[in-house]
């Protein structure tokens, strides 16, 4: 059992927004992967608290965050939204925890390393000055697991993407949404449904518009699957350029990546070289053409990769078709495989 109460070496630890999407995924990779710990609090919005979750057969109270010490814990993830984060996570590094922050509000910070451990563990090696590790966004995870060996193969000089981005980035409400507008769509073509989450109604529909509008033309999602990709690989210069789309699927972030490199790409090796890679399924090694869907996938643990196309006209470049559970691979798993590295690497 991962509990183990009398293992001073186990960390003490607490889910921030445990009531959330991405804190209830985070609870079962805890289970699924035996993450070991001494204690565990469930944390969230003073409207959640007192709610009873079960975490590895034993029933937790959930906190208020409002009220809850972070000096008897080790550990703390945040899942519950940038502006909890801005305003908590320092409390909670401050008072001794070590956060695992899975928003947005520190990702650019240079005292805070944003990582992919799969990509650039390293950054792990000892505490950060900020007592906060950064967890990418959930578009940009996938991508930069599959950039890393691509860049040191054949040297990176552009990545263009199109995501195709499911419900559930809103988290319960997100999903929420999607089914009651589809519902509303079905008995009335007329009748848009609710549009809190997404606007115009996403059921039966498209949004090439995610987060807010910069000044640049581009939004925030995309502007941050460039700043983020950047400071992941270590390439400051890296040119990525992304449309990020919602679409009507409930869950699983998909993207068209076209990527162009310093040299010559072979398929053959190409493939072979994805493939090699830790939790990365290439659905067309042995079978042409073969693809990767939201709904097909077959291990919510793995990068799916699809439809390896070098150009014929450049074969310095390469299409790749991407899916991944975005609530696991784009946020709670990387989450607690930053954790697993940081227990690894006796940072705690």
């Amino acid at each position: 059992m991962p509990h183990t109460p009398h293992d001073p070496t186990a960390p003490r630890i607490a889910l921030v927004g445990a009531t959330g999407a991405v804190g209830e995924t985070l609870i079962g990779l805890i289970e699924d992967r035996s993450f070991r710990y001494r204690e565990i609090h469930l944390v969230a919005s003073p409207r959640s608290a007192g709610r009873t979750l079960e975490v590895d057969g034993r029933d937790h109270r959930v906190s208020a965050l409002d009220t809850f010490d972070f000096s008897c814990v080790d550990l703390a993830f945040f899942s519950a939204g940038s502006e909890v984060s801005r305003k908590w996570a320092p409390v909670a590094a401050g008072q001794g925890a070590l956060v695992v922050d899975n928003t947005n509000a520190f990702r650019m910070d240079p005292d805070t390393p944003l990582v992919v451990p799969q990509v650039n563990a390293e950054t792990l090696t000892r505490r950060p000055a900020s007592g906060i590790a950064a967890n990418p966004n959930c578009s940009t995870i996938p991508l930069v697991r599959l950039l890393r060996p691509v860049e040191d193969r054949w040297g990176l000089s552009r990545a263009v993407v199109s995501t195709y981005q499911a419900a559930s980035g809103r988290g319960h409400s997100g999903t929420a949404e999607l089914y009651e507008a589809t519902r509303a769509a079905l008995e009335d073509p007329s009748e848009p449904g609710p549009q809190v989450e997404f606007s115009p109604t996403l059921a039966f529909n498209v949004i090439p518009f995610i987060d807010e509008l910069l000044d640049s033309g581009f939004t925030m999602e995309e502007q941050k699957m460039l700043q983020e990709s950047r400071k992941i690989l270590g390439l400051p210069h890296l040119d990525v350029t992304t449309t990020c789309v919602r679409v009507p699927v409930r869950n699983g972030h998909s993207e068209a990546a076209w990527i162009e490199c310093d040299d010559v790409v072979d398929r053959a090796e190409l493939v072979a070289l994805l493939a090699a890679l830790p939790e990365v399924t290439v659905h067309d090694r042995d079978t042409p053409g073969a693809f990767p869907t939201p709904r097909t996938i077959d291990e919510a643990n793995h990068v799916h990769v699809g439809r390896v196309r070098v150009s014929p006209h450049n074969p310095r470049g390469f299409w790749l078709w991407v899916v991944a559970d975005n609530l696991r691979i784009g946020a709670a798993l990387n989450a607690l495989q930053i954790a697993e590295e940081l227990v690894a690497r006796g940072a705690l």
